[in-house]
This record gives structure tokens, C-alpha cells and sequence, in this order.
């Protein structure tokens, strides 16, 4: 009778789990490497639960045919559970009535209480949770191959007269002194560490927040853009189209000296370091040393049609910002966890770094989105495509740039 007893309550058990489990279709960009692995973190998490993780796994930067990808979808009727999209394409999903509303999971976890408020505020529509943050990933961050730089007999550079004479002094000595992948998206990273390092964070928010015309064609954005030129001749001839983990290597294997990327490229680093081939420094981009850039993963949950999607969807909500998953999906990610208070024993010093510098960029002031988290994906597209285009061709003058970042600012 006792076997029989316990039979039935497994029985039950399983038909609870088949009730509850649903599917979570995910469109991500997170499919090679450690972006692989980090994602791995949340399947995992997911299937715990019972549910089934399905990807939908775009190799492409984030704004163009991902999101025709995902409009297409939407207007089918068929929307993924949830999109990797960045704040502004948030808040267009949530203005065509597409999104899940997530206040239910929100207040159950505290969420106001436990995100920074500027995170938070980017996650909701008319007040209400229309997606969820994964972590915080500093942009402004410099990459220095520190072997390389002792040979070369330079500095660590903290101005961008620092960067150009420890940049020459690799160059002389035979390196590459900044590797870098010729994407546009690349491109325009560089250029945002450009613009903040000599601007300042005022001067950023005018011309990146707030598309100040004045800003966006003054002597701040000229004096800027010939700053970025500069940096051409120091990077190699082969970068044009280069991925950016590729570029990432360059540094990792004692070919390259310094590279501007965000932190997401550590631990490309911090492998190299555990084999012992690579001693490497994380400091802040020339001139940002009070500043912090940052850019938020985040998932747009979207209207589904079955409660066993929208259970997934809730219990997804709810894992990713739980602590231990935090913790675990940041310390691959590479970012730094985007709840307040998780325990950052485990993390690196970059990490700790950065995480320090959020809390004192927040308080005093000089905290920026990325440009990316700031200005629609049609402005952001013009103004990336003006500013490769200036990199990659000397003949483009930096007025004829600036005149291209105004037009671009006025789309609607």
C-alpha cells in the first residue's frame, strides 16, 4: 500500500511538472565562446525549472536584420517569449502594445528595491516591467597587454597624450599597438571612448543623449574625431572586417599591445592568463577615469498565447535576477552583476573595479548610457555609419562627419 502510495505521488508530481512546463523561445546573440557558456547558465536554470529553452540564434550585430527578424515574427503572430534587445527598442515594443507585463514577478522580487535606478527605469513602460536586465557591462574600458608594454618601456596611459606615446613606443618596438576589428560597430565603441575621454560626460550627454546640434558639429566633436583618427596608424592594416573576440586574441597571444573594448572581452584575457601566457591590465579609456559607459543585456518579454509560455517566461524573469544566478552568469558574461548586492567574493578585480565605479560614476554624476541604451537603432545606424565611414577613409573631412551626425540625429 506504501509503494502504491508513493507511486500515485509521483505520478501526481510529474502530471504538476508536464502542466507547469512550457517552452521559452530566446532570440540572442550570445552564440560563440564565452557568451556560449554564459547563456548555457540560463538553460540550464531554465530546464531546473522544467521548462525547454529554445534558441533563436542570430550571429549579426543587434539592430538591423535581427530586428527585421523579430519584427516579422511579431507581426506573424508568432513572436519569440522573449528578445536580447537594448533599451530604446524596449520602449518601441512596448508603445505597440506587444510586451508581457511583468509587475507580478517585479514586486515578488523586489525588483525596485534591488536594481540601480537608472537599470530599472530603462526595464519599464508607463511604470510598469516590460523586460528584464541581465548584468551591466562597462564600455569604457582600455585592454593592455602589461609584457608588452614593459618591453616597449611605456606607461600605463591615463590621458590621451599617455595613450599616444605608449601607443608609438609598442609600435617602435615592433607590435601592434592597438588591435582592433574594422566592424562599424566596432568603430563606433572606439569613437564613443573617443568622444567621452576628451568631451567629458556633459559633453556626451549633450551630443549623445540629448542630440545637441551645437554639440554634435562644435570644436568638442571636431577636436574628437581627429583624437579618433589618430588612432588609425596604430592599428594593423589587416583589422578591416576583423571580429571583435578575433581582435581580442591578438592581445591575448602577444601580438597586440591595447584594445578598446567592453569588459565582455575579459575573459578571453583571463584565459590566456590561467594558461600563463598574458599578464594583462584593465584600466579606464583615456580621459573616462571619473566616467562610466555602460550598456545593459536585457530581455523584452513578449505577449504569448498559452500559460505554460507564460509561466517559462515569468519563471525566466525571475531566475535571472535571482542572486546565485547573478553570480554565476556574470562571472562567465564578464559584466558585472546588475542586482545590488550580490556577494562579489568570486570576481575578479576588474569586476570589483568596475563595480566600484559604477556606485561612485552614479553618485557623482558621470554615469552615461552607451549610446546603444540611449538613441533609437535608426539614428544609431546613421551616426555608426558616418563615423566608419570616416575611419575608413582619410578623404572624408571630420566637418563633412559632424554635418552627417546632425542629419543623423534628425531621423525620425
Amino acid at each position: 500500500m506504501k509503494v502504491f502510495a508513493t507511486a500515485i505521488a509521483l505520478v501526481t508530481a510529474w502530471c504538476a511538472t508536464a502542466v507547469h512546463a512550457g517552452e521559452l523561445e530566446v532570440l540572442h546573440f550570445w552564440d560563440v565562446g564565452d557568451d556560449a557558456r554564459a547563456v548555457n547558465v540560463l538553460k540550464s536554470t531554465l530546464q531546473r525549472q522544467g521548462h525547454t529553452w529554445k534558441d533563436f540564434a542570430v550571429t549579426a550585430d543587434a539592430n538591423g536584420f535581427p530586428l527585421f527578424l523579430l519584427r516579422s515574427r511579431v507581426q506573424s503572430g508568432n513572436p519569440p517569449a522573449a528578445a536580447q534587445v537594448k533599451a530604446p527598442v524596449i520602449q518601441q515594443w512596448a508603445r505597440e502594445g506587444a510586451l508581457a507585463n511583468l509587475d507580478a514577478t517585479a514586486r515578488a522580487g523586489q525588483w525596485d528595491a534591488v536594481l540601480p535606478r537608472v537599470v530599472s527605469d530603462a526595464m519599464k513602460y508607463k511604470g510598469s516591467y516590460v523586460a528584464v536586465p541581465a548584468n551591466i557591462h562597462r564600455v569604457n574600458w582600455l585592454w593592455i597587454n602589461m609584457r608588452i608594454l614593459k618591453r616597449a618601456n611605456a606607461q600605463v596611459p591615463v590621458t590621451w597624450d599617455d595613450f599616444f606615446a605608449a601607443a608609438g613606443a609598442m609600435k617602435r618596438a615592433g607590435y601592434i599597438a592597438v588591435t582592433h576589428g574594422g566592424q562599424p560597430w566596432q568603430d563606433f565603441l572606439l569613437f564613443e571612448n573617443v568622444v567621452l575621454g576628451v568631451g567629458g560626460p556633459e559633453f556626451y550627454r549633450k551630443a549623445f543623449v540629448a542630440l545637441d546640434p551645437g554639440a554634435l558639429a562644435g570644436p568638442v566633436m571636431e577636436q574628437a574625431l581627429q583624437t579618433f583618427r589618430r588612432i588609425k596608424p596604430y592599428t594593423d592594416v589587416a583589422a578591416m572586417g576583423r571580429n571583435w573576440n578575433v581582435a581580442a586574441s591578438r592581445l591575448a597571444n602577444g601580438e597586440a599591445g591595447m584594445q578598446f573594448m567592453g569588459d565582455w572581452a575579459k575573459p578571453i584575457f583571463q584565459t590566456a592568463q590561467r594558461r600563463g601566457s598574458l599578464e594583462f591590465a584593465c584600466v579606464p579609456a583615456p580621459g573616462t577615469a571619473k566616467s562610466y559607459a555602460y550598456t545593459v543585456d536585457s530581455f523584452a518579454l513578449f505577449k504569448v498565447n498559452s500559460p505554460a509560455k507564460t509561466r517559462a517566461q515569468q519563471d525566466f524573469a525571475a531566475d535571472l535576477l535571482a542572486p546565485g544566478v547573478q553570480e554565476e552568469f556574470n562571472l562567465v558574461k564578464g559584466s558585472i552583476p546588475v542586482r545590488q548586492g550580490v556577494d562579489l567574493t568570486k570576481f575578479d578585480r576588474c569586476a570589483k573595479q568596475s563595480a566600484a565605479a559604477f556606485e561612485a560614476a552614479s553618485r557623482g554624476g558621470t554615469l552615461v548610457p552607451s549610446i546603444s541604451m540611449a538613441l533609437p537603432p535608426a539614428v544609431e545606424d546613421a551616426m555608426r555609419e558616418a563615423v566608419s565611414a570616416y575611419w575608413h577613409d582619410d578623404r572624408i573631412t571630420a566637418r563633412a562627419t559632424m554635418q552627417r551626425l546632425v542629419a543623423a540625429a534628425r531621423r525620425p
